[in-house]
């Protein structure tokens, strides 16, 4: 018999999404993040670049300030209204003590009990379906700030600027993870989760032939009904969890 999926964690207030890409977030998430917000929660986006590498037909000069307006839109539509980017170049994101060092400064900054990432691990399934340089960074650098944000003795000049040791992340939530644990219900937030990927019309207009709308709605379908199967037959978005 498959394993079903934990609840995630409901006693919570605030949450930090850190990504690599516009899309990222809309791409698996956004079901869930709609959901929270619906139910008073607050969720801030931090993007750690602008996807000016992401569209083939639009020069990189374009892309970035196309996509950044894509992905604010998007966030709009789920109730996310504070959207952040770090200006790292697309595809290029280096893991180490420099990105830890910004991701942990944005976590004192918004001081959040959970992180939400995106997959971190070498593949998709956990066989040959390789991830990307980027997502692999970011995800693993989250998972190292998520701890470096309480250690007062790790960036100790990020205090100095005002950003003071915070050890309240309980919580790093790795969505599109091979290896997911906990699921959330969004029965009632896969219309949004359409219009949020639906709002990077310009990025799925490159990447597909189908209509926009079809592709859309049809990913999120997909996506939430082979959750289901492990979370009692309910629509769900499931996440790797590492407690702290």
């Amino acid at each position: 018999m498959t394993e079903q999926f934990e609840a995630m964690p409901s006693d919570w207030t605030r949450a930090l999404a850190i990504v690599a890409h516009p899309d990222d977030l809309e791409y698996g998430s956004a079901a869930a993040i709609s959901r929270w917000t619906s139910e008073g929660r607050e969720v801030f986006y931090l993007l750690v670049t602008r996807g000016e590498a992401g569209i083939d037909t639009v020069p990189p000069g374009q892309a970035a300030a196309l996509r950044e307006s894509e992905q604010r839109a998007g966030a709009a539509v789920v109730g996310v209204t504070s959207v952040d980017f770090l200006d790292h170049r697309d595809g290029v994101i280096e893991y180490g003590p420099a990105l830890r060092r910004e991701l942990t400064r944005e976590i004192r900054r918004r001081r959040p009990e959970l992180l939400i990432t995106l997959n971190h691990h070498d593949t998709w399934d956990g066989r040959t379906s390789w991830n990307t340089p980027d997502h692999r960074a970011v995800g693993r650098a989250v998972l190292d700030a998520a701890a470096d944000a309480g250690n007062r003795w790790i960036f100790p000049e990020l205090a100095a600027e005002g950003f003071t040791p915070w050890n309240g992340v309980r919580w790093v939530a790795v969505n599109g993870s091979p290896h997911p644990t906990h699921a959330v219900d969004v029965s009632d937030h896969l219309e949004r989760a359409v219009r949020s990927l639906l709002a990077h019309r310009t990025y799925i207009e490159a990447l597909t032939d189908r209509k926009p709308e079809e592709y859309c709605r049809a990913l999120v379908s997909q996506a939430t009904s082979e959750a289901s199967a492990r979370f009692g037959g309910r629509p769900a978005v499931c996440f790797e969890l590492f407690p702290r």
